[in-house]
């Protein structure tokens, strides 16, 4: 298989347009309600239990539709599924901004999440087949965007829920997914015409199936697991731990969880490149799992010194993230196994991600304060940094099984 790079527009413009478009819409649904929820409730009563479900349906949606979603493309192909499932966004968006009691804001937010689910795992996956010659530079690409939409939601959701109304305030956000629409349409009309090159596939089945046994698929789902947990934790989190123990007011301690969430962004762009142009994995789990070490310990020690250091370092671990997603794609051969790889490892990741936040809180409930939530949270690394070793091992995932 060549894959020497070529011009990055040439022939496959719709292509880089629809996955940047795509990566946009996979966070805005999760980033704009929590901000107007007060403002919601004014119309719309919700239990603390409906509250808490809301809060956890992304990570349960996402874990779902990993498992379901290589099974729906391996029948219908990468870029149909994905058209259903910006169709479903679509809907989902303006059904949660027309919603008139609790019932209908869980079952439209229950579509937006399972679409998004399917979005997660198409991505790799349509990297790896229109863009086989730059599969790190795309990866940064789409999760930069990721980054985007997780920030620029949260700054527009009171704005205009203040100017327009809550409704306006979530259903906005439809708009970006029906442009997502337009090249994936443009494309399935024309078929293979934006590809860069069909990789060759292979004729077995069951790839996801064997993802259960393979040890670099496991290795895999825990680097995506790892920072997943401390990410929602610390966005749940964060702020009262640095009020408790460092003296943060609200204000600095909203700033300093912007600082851990700006963190990733220079991840999104430099990780992707690094790995996949000169492979030090080893390395970049080395900087990752330091960072978190001394962040942590930093919290643990000196909370009160050089507070944005230690949560600076706490942001810069989560460059697990996008190492992982592009290693799915270095790590396969065949688009089949892309999907089926990117499918497992965000499925079980996503099922344990879940549990990070409770986790943390139920150990502050139980021993009343931060020392054993943030040793849970330092003791994580551990399983990340033997993952990481058997990650940087330079294989595929389909020859893997074959041996």
């Amino acid at each position: 298989m060549s894959t020497s790079p070529r011009p990055l527009w040439a022939g496959r413009s719709l292509a880089l347009i629809g996955i940047v478009l795509v990566a946009f819409n996979l966070r805005t649904a999760v980033a704009s309600l929590s901000p107007i929820l007060t403002i919601l409730e004014h119309d719309v009563t919700l239990a603390p239990a409906v509250v808490g479900f809301l809060g956890m349906l992304p990570p349960l949606c996402y874990a779902i539709f990993g498992i379901l979603t290589p099974l729906i493309a391996k029948r219908f192909d990468l870029e149909p599924t994905l058209v259903v499932a910006l169709a479903a966004l679509t809907v989902g968006l303006l059904g949660r901004g027309i919603a008139g009691d609790a019932l209908w804001l869980v079952l439209a937010s229950a579509l937006t999440f399972a679409a998004i689910g399917v979005g997660n795992v198409l991505l790799p996956p349509l990297v790896k087949r229109y863009f086989p010659d730059r599969v790190g530079l795309l990866t940064a690409v789409y999760v930069t965007a990721l980054s985007v939409s997780t920030f620029v939601p949260p700054l527009l959701a009171v704005p205009v829920a203040d100017a327009a109304g809550w409704r306006v305030s979530l259903g906005e956000w439809a708009f970006v997914a029906v442009l997502s629409l337009v090249p994936w349409i443009a494309i399935m009309l024309r078929p293979h015409a934006d590809r860069a090159a069909d990789l060759p596939e292979e004729a077995e089945r069951g790839l996801l199936r064997y993802a259960v046994r393979s040890p670099l698929a496991w290795a895999l789902a825990i680097l995506f697991t790892i920072p997943g947990i401390n990410a929602y934790a610390m966005f749940a989190w964060l702020p009262p731990i640095l009020h408790d123990i460092a003296g943060t007011t609200p204000a600095q301690a909203g700033a300093l969880l912007s600082l851990f969430a700006a963190m990733g962004l220079p991840a999104s762009i430099i990780v992707p490149i690094v790995a996949a142009r000169w492979g030090h994995v080893k390395l970049l789990v080395g900087i990752a799992i330091v960072s978190f070490i001394i962040g942590y310990l930093g919290l643990l020690l000196v909370p009160a010194t050089a507070t944005w250091l230690w949560v600076a370092l706490i942001g810069n671990g989560p460059l697990l993230f996008p190492l992982t997603l592009v290693l799915v794609n270095l790590r396969t051969r065949t688009h089949s196994g892309s999907v089926a790889l990117s499918g497992f490892v965000q499925s079980v990741g996503y099922f344990i991600v879940a549990i990070g936040p409770l986790a943390v809180g139920l150990l502050h409930e139980a021993f009343g304060g931060w020392t054993w939530p943030l040793l849970f949270l330092l003791a994580s690394i551990i399983p990340a940094a033997i993952a990481g070793v058997v990650a940087a091992r330079p294989r595929y995932f389909e020859d893997e099984r074959a041996r």
